[in-house]
């Protein structure tokens, strides 16, 4: 079977005409085409932005890390202790309301 036909394609548009109205139709279609120029400029600015400064998207290497992987450790396992106390501490207010009610 075929997947779409022109009659399908017909049907499709004469509902999409009927539930949008054709009244709306030229808005929508000036709305469209206006989001698609500002789209196309958007993606010309950053590909003219990447060219000057002589670096394309697909040529940026990432940049290895500056500090060694061990003191980035170390400060992760002191985030995680302090996020600790912090929720401690606030299973114990949230404790300390639910006994005073």
């Amino acid at each position: 079977m075929n997947a779409l036909s022109p009659w399908h394609l017909l049907l499709i548009l004469l509902a999409f005409l009927l539930l949008v109205g054709y009244k709306k139709l030229p808005d929508a279609t000036r709305s469209l085409g206006r989001s698609l120029r500002i789209f196309r400029s958007e993606v010309r600015e950053l590909t003219d932005r990447d060219t000057a400064q002589g670096v394309s998207a697909a040529e940026a290497e990432p940049e290895a890390p500056t500090r060694p992987v061990a003191e980035l450790e170390r400060e992760a396992a002191a985030a995680e202790a302090l996020a600790a106390r912090l929720r401690a501490r606030v299973t114990a207010s949230t404790d300390d309301r639910q006994s005073a009610s």
